[in-house]
């Protein structure tokens, strides 16, 4: 973090003395403005207490440096090209989203893009505030194989077709508006009719670590339900898509289960997981690749299988266990798409990810 007097203020397009009720009548932020091959991005925040930035899985957190003593805190953040990343406010245990910026996650979030951010079409700007839509027709799940009981969300975007699995479906509901999303890709012919089916996790460590248990309640539970809920919906192609550890269990099904999954969008598939990872002191340190790349170095025959792979360019530690997945998948001879998208390990970046993947798996793009 840079910091610097009042001049700084106007650089970023701000005018007034800060603190001033001319300055907050103008304030927006984040604010960035060129520096090397990145961007100086200015955050700003109001209160009499001290407040930190905390960014998701990008930086450690940055705090907040007060302007004389005004109720205006600042901070000046390096953020390289092409980033877009979820952050909040701190304030002990509190989180706030920013009240400077019109685009949101949830009510406690807010996102940020460096201006090089490629744009997201069809992901409308949410503010802390507003209200997602939910999908109508909702599916009470009580499975057997897995316990409890959880409600699961259908959604026929362009009137429903082929299923899209969508795993920690409770995010892209209440935090990404991805039923806005996917109707206004459909409308515009980016991808054919799908039914968006969204499969909430209770516990992501043990149903997304390649567990068979999940898949075999998918198929002989959810897509069942799924059928009989009223909603048009195609069960013969269904395409899962994952990110993290739902893109791990996205990429398990489809070894595991190729008679049910055959097409999958992943977004920063936790590749390097294996049984004992998850209690590592570092879990990225392991075998390349780890129990998937395990799998795949077995040479099974993959023929049939779509699969998209995207990772955030800015995740470093994830990106040679990806790479590696990426290559020994092709190699058994599934259909790959490779990309890149300008994030950390973060949702708000694979979000278009998530459009144009899943509407490639199902061959219209």
């Amino acid at each position: 973090m840079r910091l610097v007097g009042e001049d700084t203020f106007a650089a970023f397009g701000l005018p007034g003395t800060p603190g001033t009720d001319e300055f907050w009548a103008a304030a927006r932020a984040p604010a960035s403005t060129p520096d090397g091959d990145g961007w100086t991005t200015l955050f700003l925040w109001r209160g009499s207490d001290a407040a930190s930035i905390e960014f998701e899985s990008w930086s450690e957190p940055v705090p907040l440096r007060r302007f004389g003593d005004t109720d205006c805190w600042y901070a000046e953040v390096r953020m390289p090209a092409r980033l877009r990343v979820t952050y909040q406010f701190r304030m002990g245990e509190e989180a706030y989203a920013d009240p400077f910026n019109p685009v949101g996650a949830g009510g406690d979030r807010s996102i940020a893009a460096t201006p090089d951010a490629p744009a997201q079409p069809h992901w409308p700007a949410v503010g802390a505030d507003g209200v997602l839509p939910l999908p109508g027709t909702r599916i009470r799940w009580a499975s057997e194989r897995l316990g409890g009981r959880r409600t699961v969300r259908v959604h026929p975007a362009g009137g429903g077709g082929p299923v899209v699995l969508l795993l920690d479906g409770d995010d892209w509901l209440y935090l990404h508006p991805a039923m806005t999303a996917f109707d206004s890709a459909v409308a515009h012919g980016e991808m054919p009719p799908v039914t968006l089916v969204f499969l909430p996790a209770k516990d992501r460590g043990a149903e997304f670590t390649c567990r068979a248990e999940l898949w075999e309640a998918v198929r002989d539970e959810l897509l069942p339900l799924v059928a009989e809920s009223g909603v048009t919906a195609d069960l013969d192609r269904l395409v899962v898509a994952g990110q993290s550890l739902g893109g791990l269990s996205a990429v398990y099904a489809a070894l595991a289960f190729p008679e049910l999954v055959s097409r999958v969008a992943c977004q920063s598939g936790s590749f390097w997981w294996t049984p004992d990872a998850m209690g590592a002191a570092d879990p990225w340190a392991g075998p390349v690749g780890g129990a998937v790349a395990d799998r795949l170095r077995k040479r099974p025959d993959l023929t049939g299988l779509r699969i998209a792979f995207d990772v955030g360019e800015h995740e470093t530690r994830m990106l040679p266990h990806c790479e590696s997945v990426e290559t020994l998948a092709e190699q058994a001879g599934a259909t790959v798409r490779v990309s890149r998208s300008a994030s950390g390990h973060d949702r708000a970046g694979w979000r278009h990810a998530l459009l144009r993947d899943v509407a490639w798996a199902l061959g219209s793009r």
